[in-house]
């Protein structure tokens, strides 16, 4: 079909995730950014699509609460954690939630002051940034996107934090039901020479469940959008694959994994990181169109930039720049 020129075409981009409040840096990256193919220009259009509802670990946070009420976590040798550890947002919104209440009650977290909080990446470290204390909590390892990378930047800075113990002190990893043990398996390796290895501790402090009305709702989505040219697809993790694959109509009951046909042409999947690719390619035999290269909102942009310019050599433009600036941020995860 001839397209005419000084046509204008959005690009819808489901977003498989709970919109951030009071902003949320995806839709903020995506709707700053446009794009020219010859006489038609563009604009990339996000849509946010939850998959999944989170609820608070009661038990985890009565933990919490009582590490804090007690100074149990510091600098300090009698101290039962030197620091502790974030992988998701959600698990930082525990964590807040449990600090502000603390505060609330007339009760501040002075012994904090001197404690690494280890966190996975861009997001995670705004959320952590964002608690309420004075002075700031000392977030460090943001830029390492996974992780594997985050425990090789732990081992390394840690042992640096703690250089006049001959053991580290314990560390604190706040997590979900469902979670990787990447993290521990590297910190407790028993390789690890004795003044290296890290205990790990590890507080379930939220739970996660897929929507009810997930299903509908992406339905209703991939309906609204269906007269695009084009559109994306983001997953953000393994537990929501099956979930949007069912969606996508491309599951096949018997063997659980993708129909050899059923691909529409014009739907593509991005994946937030290697982990959730990996998934999709070891359980559904299935392989995404592009996977972010830093799980972030740039890095989501770059990889459909990256994409869509290879296939019809789209010149795509924003706010923050042109398409060889966006590219020289990219950083291998």
């Amino acid at each position: 079909m001839d397209i005419d020129c000084n046509k204008f075409m959005d690009v819808p981009v489901l977003l498989l995730k709970t919109k951030s409040t009071p902003s949320d840096s995806y839709e903020e990256t995506l709707s700053a950014h446009s794009f020219s193919n010859g006489c038609v220009n563009g604009r990339l259009v996000p849509r946010f699509v939850p998959i999944f509802q989170h609820r608070f670990d009661e038990q985890g946070l009565c933990k919490i609460q009582s590490l804090l009420l007690n100074r149990r976590i510091s600098h300090c040798a009698d101290a039962e954690y030197g620091g502790i550890i974030f992988t998701s947002q959600r698990a930082v919104e525990a964590f807040s939630h449990v600090a502000r209440n603390g505060q609330g009650n007339g009760t501040i977290w002075p012994h904090l002051q001197k404690v690494p909080i280890y966190s996975v990446g861009p997001a995670t470290t705004r959320a952590l940034r964002a608690i309420p204390q004075l002075p700031p909590l000392q977030v460090f390892g943001g830029e390492t996107g996974n992780g594997e990378a985050l425990a090789k930047y732990i081992l390394e800075h840690y042992k640096e934090w703690f250089s006049n113990r001959s053991t580290l002190p314990p560390l604190l990893f706040l997590v979900g039901e469902q979670r990787r043990d990447i993290i521990p398996r590297m910190l407790m390796d028993p390789d690890l020479a004795v003044d290296r290895s890290i205990q790990i501790t590890e507080v379930v402090v939220y739970g996660t469940d897929v929507m009810q009305s997930f299903s509908a709702d992406f339905e209703a989505a991939l309906v609204e959008t269906s007269h695009a040219r084009e559109r994306w697809v983001v997953v953000f993790s393994p537990t929501g694959c099956d979930s949007m694959l069912q969606g996508l109509g491309l599951l096949n009951p018997d063997s659980g994994t993708v129909k050899s046909t059923g691909r529409d042409g014009k739907t593509l999947v991005a994946t937030i990181g290697p982990t959730t690719r990996a998934h999709l390619v070891s359980r559904f035999d299935f392989e995404p169109d592009v996977c972010a290269e830093t799980p972030s909102p740039d890095g989501i942009l770059q990889s459909i930039i990256g994409f869509s310019s290879s296939q019809s050599g789209r010149v795509v433009s924003g706010e923050s720049g042109a398409l060889e600036e966006a590219q020289s941020q990219v950083q291998s995860l």
